[in-house]
């Protein structure tokens, strides 16, 4: 089964908690309004922004907020920012990191399917992310998609 780590999709509800609250937002209100502990939040929101994400003040009127539009964030910007480079296999991301990739036969067609995926998840932003599932409409269609991958 191909799926988000947890922490993706932790970081995903924050960034979607942001994104609806419109200012800035404390870790602990943050953890508190997604059901997550604090230190988990600490730590995703941290990575957040160091990814550039996320911007945080300190001080009694800080805490965090976007860094940029949620329209401009996509859920692939989320997941790199959380897991590291996109691939469904180790080849998919590296190159000559396979003993098997000089004679393998799926290699180049596993790399198209890692850049599919990529490409569905840079076509959902975090506003989409963020809004009621029925208003969501992707921004580039998934056949379209599939032609810069070929």
């Amino acid at each position: 089964m191909f799926r988000l780590n947890k922490l993706s999709d932790y970081a995903a509800v924050l960034m979607a908690c942001l994104a609806s609250d419109g200012g800035r937002a404390s870790a602990q209100s943050l953890a508190d309004r997604a059901r997550l502990e604090l230190p988990t939040v600490a730590k995703l929101l941290k990575q957040l922004a160091g990814a550039g994400l996320v911007s945080a003040t300190r001080g009694i009127s800080g805490g965090y907020a976007l860094a940029r539009a949620a329209e401009d964030i996509s859920v692939a910007d989320i997941v790199i920012a959380i897991e590291g480079p996109m691939g469904l296999t180790e080849c998919s991301v590296h190159q000559g990191a396979c003993g098997r990739e000089n004679f393998c036969a799926i290699s180049s067609n596993l790399r198209k399917i890692s850049l599919a995926v990529e490409h569905a998840l840079r076509a959902v932003t975090l506003a989409d992310l963020a809004a009621p599932s029925r208003r969501w409409r992707p921004r580039v269609s998934i056949e379209r998609s599939m032609e810069t991958v070929q």
